[in-house]
């Protein structure tokens, strides 16, 4: 099987993150960027199979500049087999629309059994691309795996969903959007990451896949600081805590 995977560079989930004072972005002094956590359990899900199968082959797609390529590389040294960047340093303000678009053609080029994604990246959390790729692609989706199964040409998916679990199956090729509890993804070896330095990376332009993008559908106008939590208070007793429930919070 061949899986093509998306490997999006985001700002470290560890980072605190700060508004600027323009309050049109973050703060990226002294920055640190990781790959986007969902995209790497996918990335993890197809090292797996390929692995379990004995075959097989491990794609990896970013949209970005060069600064993509350290996580490129850490995608690699966890096993990929190679990867696909399409250059642009308008990554940051293309919207979901536009990144399925471009992931859309990739596809149509290397015609993969399974494109893989992260159920959502967590800098614009809009958790959009992977149905919007379905549907231009006109395959078979199912989103938020927390479990994949493939047989004769098949996929099985237990998918999250807000009443419990779901279970679908479909023919491939198809699309799939994986969830935090599918897997836990590996740290690359010393040796993987020495091998990830040659393994290759093709770069192209989003006029080498011969699309055209609509105008931005989707624009941040302002980012606002969520509020800051008031402290909490220590009650004396059942009945006060009572009390402040009915007439303070308003929730009994």
């Amino acid at each position: 099987m061949k899986f093509l995977v998306t490997c999006k560079r985001v700002t470290d989930p560890e980072m605190k993150i700060k508004v600027n004072e323009s309050a049109d972005g973050i703060v990226l002094d002294d920055a640190t960027y990781a790959i986007n956590p969902f995209d790497e359990i996918a990335i993890e899900e197809a090292i797996q199979k390929k692995e379990a199968m004995g075959e097989g082959e491990v794609v990896l797609v970013s949209i970005g500049g060069d600064e993509s390529i350290p996580q490129i590389r850490q995608g690699l040294a966890m096993g990929a087999d190679r990867a696909i960047l399409v250059k642009t340093d308008n990554a940051e303000n293309l919207d979901s629309d536009a990144i399925a678009h471009i992931l859309a053609a990739v596809y149509e080029e290397e015609e993969p059994d399974v494109l893989l994604t992260g159920k959502q990246s967590i800098d614009g959390d809009s958790s959009q691309v992977p149905a919007l790729l379905a549907e231009y692609l006109e395959l078979p989706q199912a989103l938020f795996a927390s479990k994949i199964t493939y047989e004769d040409e098949e996929a099985t998916v237990v998918r999250e969903v807000d009443g419990g679990l779901e279970t679908v199956k479909f023919e491939l090729p198809g699309i799939i959007s994986v969830d935090l509890r599918l897997n836990e993804p590996r740290y690359p070896s010393l040796p993987n990451i020495m091998k990830a330095k040659r393994k290759p990376i093709k770069e192209m332009s989003i006029d080498d896949l011969d699309i055209e993008l609509d105008d931005q559908k989707v624009v941040f106008k302002k980012l606002l600081a969520p509020p800051t939590r008031k402290a909490g208070i220590i009650v004396k007793s059942v009945e006060e805590l009572f009390d402040k429930l009915k007439n303070e919070a308003k929730v009994l």
